[in-house]
């Protein structure tokens, strides 16, 4: 079976192109002129979606969704790696090339996100990628960054259908410019607090005065239960408790008892670029607070979750070239401190985005699972007056 993007088979609801700004939630903060992690000079994001087939699951054969995303800190066309620091909120999960990271302080090629049986193809794709590209001489190794979050619920992930041309696919479709957001990419057969997930995205500009830096997220959410969701601070999962993943056709007594999604099972990835210049310890520093972002939404990092962050600074460029004495640049621990609250505000929105984008879903087994309704978010936000108009 060849994977091609087929949306019209699996998107039974369709909902106009909104963000969260765009439905009224009332973000903190200045975006971004893209509210985007490509407003970050340099970032390129690319995707491959693969979407076919219907009905009952065929190990090996399908139904299929799934997907490759790829975040390229200075862009494909560039070796320079970047200063990076990662952490773990729960390790129920994985992110390959970690430890190099940690023990290097560096980040060198892209950022892959895939499924959570596909970590091992991508990885070994990023690395013919770049041999591929003459980037490695016979005395070079390579230890890619490759990210996972489980979409067994919607996908024949045990039919191992992402191979290495989709990872090629997705890093040379890389580009900087708006980010294809939704049931895209590493994202497209996910799920987030029960209700459709996948890749979304989000930026901060700080004031001139604490410097005038850029974050931007990207989140590969697929995570959390219902009754917890909160947006803007509202009870969201509460006021819309219904719209629970399903067996078609729903409404039947067997649809909801054998849905193979349990609450605590799910995970998120999530990206953070700047261009401030931090260095290694102050990326893992970073990183951790897109925690409080999660946390924002009433993300819990249950026992089953695998929540893994990682930052970089694009600041510093060739400050890796063996020159005997590398001059960087560095923010103050003083100065800190709203590059935090910046990454705490894209986070929250970038996984508002994601559920917004991502339109309802059936898959194997005939699983459905449905998008946030815009419509029903914009009553909820106003019966508590959190709507921006």
């Amino acid at each position: 079976m060849t994977p091609v993007l087929l949306l019209l088979t699996v998107v039974v609801t369709t909902q106009k192109p909104e963000r969260g700004r765009d439905v009224g939630v009332p973000f903190e903060g200045i975006p971004g002129p893209l509210d985007a992690v490509t407003d970050v000079a340099g970032v390129e994001v690319g995707h491959r979606t693969l979407v076919v087939g219907s009905g009952k699951l065929v190990v090996g054969k399908g139904p299929v969704r799934t997907g490759v995303t790829a975040v390229f800190p200075r862009g494909k066309a560039s070796t320079d790696p970047v200063f990076a620091g990662w952490f773990t909120m729960n390790g129920n999960g994985e992110m390959t090339g970690t430890t190099w990271v940690e023990e290097s302080g560096f980040l060198w090629g892209p950022v892959m996100i895939t499924n959570t049986h596909s970590v091992g193809v991508v990885r070994d794709a990023v690395i013919a990628w770049a041999v591929r590209q003459g980037r490695m001489r016979e005395d070079d190794w390579s230890l890619p960054v490759v990210a996972e979050t489980w979409d067994g619920g919607l996908n024949d992930i045990n039919g191992f259908h992402v191979t290495k041309q989709d990872a090629w696919a997705a890093m040379d479709s890389a580009r900087g410019g708006p980010v294809v957001e939704g049931s895209v990419g590493g994202g497209t057969g996910m799920v987030c607090n029960r209700f459709k997930g996948g890749i979304g995205t989000a930026s901060r500009r700080l004031e001139p005065k604490d410097g005038g830096y850029l974050v931007g997220v990207l989140v590969q959410c697929n995570y959390g239960a219902r009754a917890p969701l909160r947006i803007a601070g509202v009870p969201v999962g509460r006021e819309i408790a219904d719209l629970m993943p399903c067996r078609e056709p729903c409404g039947t007594t067997r649809s909801s008892r054998d849905a193979r999604l349990a609450d605590d099972v799910g995970s998120i990835i999530i990206v953070v670029a700047t261009d401030a210049p931090l260095l290694p310890h102050q990326l893992k520093r970073i990183a951790k607070r897109s925690a409080l972002g999660v946390g924002r939404l009433g993300g819990l990092a249950s026992n089953s979750s695998g929540d893994i962050f990682i930052a970089f600074s694009t600041a510093n460029p060739r400050a890796s070239r063996d020159s005997g004495l590398a001059q960087v640049a560095m923010v103050s621990n003083d100065r800190i401190t709203p590059l935090f609250e910046a990454t705490v505000q894209a986070t929250e929105e970038a996984i508002v985005n994601a559920m917004l984008a991502a339109q309802t879903m059936v898959g194997a087994d005939d699983l459905k699972v449905y998008a946030l309704p815009h419509d029903r978010l914009r009553e909820v936000l106003k019966k508590y007056n959190r709507l921006n108009p």
